[in-house]
């Protein structure tokens, strides 16, 4: 008889084999993580927009300056203190930290993400850092898709789907796009895009966006009226606009993981948000749309509001000069991303959706207005803003189709739908070539941790060496005469053999077909020495690589075992067979099939 459970939850998952099959109650966990996820998403721009409004009260009305400069600077010291003093866990960045949980953590993500990157972002950005929520809102609504399945005991498939789908539904609540949240989930986490995991994401999805329609109301992030069509002459500069972003979107990544390095060399994590504040707030100072998001300054140029995007700036009493316009624009797309990696690389907690938003529409904007300015064509520079976001998103996150449907939903602009697609095609299609991987997904894709939408690569990245390391081979040393090592093989289960020195360094191999034929000529046992018989393997696995590298060595020797090194120490041996039947277990597990 079998004894019944005595928690609550116990009995709640008893009852629920009983009653609720597997898929149906996935629907029920989508809905509900969609519901959780979106209406953290709402507290997380409330929470901004109320520190935010706090320090732009009477209290500092007459300090605006200061306030722009030093802000920032606090923001970046409170989350510091917050992280260190009070989580006292490092909490990452938003998204990659995801995707290295599904990479290599089986899908798990502690619980302290469910809450830590809502507290440090929404100071960091409240502060006025120069980043975005969406990385934070990303990393927060995993954790809590990932906490939930664990709670109910689901396995890995459905872990990482319930993980994609408190995602989508925590995009699609900040944003507003239910589409392109699902899109989102599926090009970036390399979601399998089948009926099982559709049906699942809409309605975490639609969940995410009721929350925010319900508590954030229902108005486009871009309340953005197109005012003039796509024409079929437009098309050379939206291939040229393509071109130019992914140009711009290499220098993204470069400028992000350039000042990455930088910082790295500063050790005193104090000492490095100092210097990073305070080069954060010069720029500030100089370039005061680079405070914040940027939404508002998006919202600016894509209604060519210029004189309120250049408001404050130092040369406003120049502004008469159209050269000089198009100067102090184009520091906007130089210097965002600048200000964005100090804000991240100082301490801050934040995304790049926004910061990569605005320089695409800040580059969009100023590449038409170049073009009129030159007399070239008559180009709608709201127009080429718009479509500039989807082409610089789609180069740096490397998802063109998360990019269309973004830009589309935020703006309403299906209109635009055509050069949209072009524009972002082109962009992804240019960037490929010269950065394999996204900015989220460089640093694990470099260690071979990366899940891609090729399943046997995302089940060689799940698989663990130490899973298939076999140590059952008895060692011998290379001064071991024959007579020792015919003695020790009449002992051993195996037919292969490690030859170590004193410290257990791999030396060579021994098979019992290199002894075979001497082994019965006692006359030889004591003249010959394991050093003599003994010879290199066909390969030589090391401990720290990725699976991926361990078949092709496989491949390249025609090997059935090969031995396990670390720093030259041996660890054991791998064998063919076992590879391939941990292999097919873990395509199981992976494909979600019984």
């Amino acid at each position: 008889m079998t004894q019944r459970p005595n928690t609550l939850l116990g009995r709640f998952l008893h009852w629920r084999i009983r009653h609720i099959p597997q898929r149906q109650f996935i629907l029920i966990l989508s809905v509900l993580v969609g519901l959780v996820s979106g209406t953290v998403s709402v507290l997380l721009k409330f929470s901004v927009r109320s520190i935010q409004d706090l320090l732009r009260g009477d209290m500092l009305s007459g300090i605006h300056e200061l306030f722009q400069f030093a802000f920032p600077l606090l923001g970046i010291l409170i989350t510091v203190l917050i992280a260190r003093w009070i989580i006292r866990e490092p909490i990452g960045d938003g998204i990659p930290s995801t995707l290295y949980a599904i990479s290599k953590k089986n899908g798990i993500i502690r619980s302290f993400r469910m809450y830590a990157s809502v507290i440090t972002s929404s100071i960091t950005v409240g502060f006025g850092g120069s980043v975005g929520l969406e990385g934070p809102t990303v990393s927060t609504g995993s954790a809590i898709g990932s906490n939930l399945a664990r709670l109910m005991h689901l396995n890995y498939p459905s872990r990482i789907l319930l993980i994609s789908c408190a995602t989508t539904g925590a995009l699609s609540s900040i944003l507003h796009t239910p589409i392109a949240a699902v899109v989102f989930a599926i090009e970036v986490f390399s979601l399998d895009l089948t009926l099982t995991s559709l049906v699942p994401l809409l309605l975490s999805s639609v969940s995410g966006a009721v929350m925010s329609h319900l508590f954030g109301g229902s108005d486009y992030l871009f309340p953005y009226i197109i005012a003039e069509a796509f024409e079929i002459r437009d098309l050379p500069y939206f291939i040229a606009l393509g071109t130019l972003a992914a140009f711009f979107s290499i220098y993204f990544n470069r400028v992000y993981f350039g000042v990455e390095k930088l910082m790295k060399r500063i050790g005193n994590p104090y000492l490095k948000l100092f210097l990073g504040g305070l080069a954060l707030g010069g720029l500030i100072y100089l370039i005061p749309p680079l405070y914040g998001e940027g939404y508002s300054t998006i919202n600016h140029l894509l209604n060519s509001e210029v004189e309120a995007v250049l408001q404050g700036n130092i040369f406003v009493d120049h502004l008469d000069s159209e050269l000089l316009i198009i100067l102090l624009l184009m520091g906007l797309v130089l210097f965002k991303g600048v200000a964005t990696s100090l804000t991240l690389h100082a301490g801050g907690v934040g995304g790049i959706f926004a910061p990569t938003l605005f320089m695409g529409s800040a580059l969009g904007y100023v590449f038409a207005r170049v073009v009129n300015y030159l007399g070239i064509s008559d180009l709608s520079e709201s127009n080429f803003s718009l479509v500039g976001m989807a082409a610089l998103l789609s180069g740096v996150i490397h998802a063109p189709l998360t990019a269309i449907f973004l830009i589309a939903e935020v703006s309403g602009g299906y209109e635009l739908f055509l050069p949209l697609m072009i524009v972002s095609s082109i962009s992804y299609a240019v960037v490929k070539a010269f950065v394999p991987h996204s900015i989220y997904a460089i640093s694990l894709a470099k260690r071979g941790e990366l899940i891609t939408h090729d399943k046997d690569r995302a089940v060689l990245t799940l698989m663990k060496l130490d899973s298939v390391v076999e140590k059952d081979f008895r060692a011998v040393r290379p001064e071991w005469d024959l007579g020792e090592l015919v003695q020790t093989v009449a002992q051993s289960k195996r037919n292969l053999f490690p030859v170590l020195d004193e410290e257990g360094r791999l030396l060579g191999v021994l098979t019992l077909d290199d002894i075979r034929p001497i082994m019965f000529q006692q006359d030889l046992y004591a003249r010959t020495f394991v050093r003599d018989l003994m010879h290199a393997p066909p390969d030589i696995i090391d401990s720290e690589e990725h699976m991926e590298k361990v078949i092709r060595k496989f491949q390249d020797s025609g090997a059935w075992n090969l031995p396990v090194t670390q720093g030259g120490m041996y660890k054991g041996f791998v064998s063919k067979s076992k590879l391939f039947g941990v292999y097919r277990r873990k395509l199981i597990e992976f494909s979600g099939e019984q």
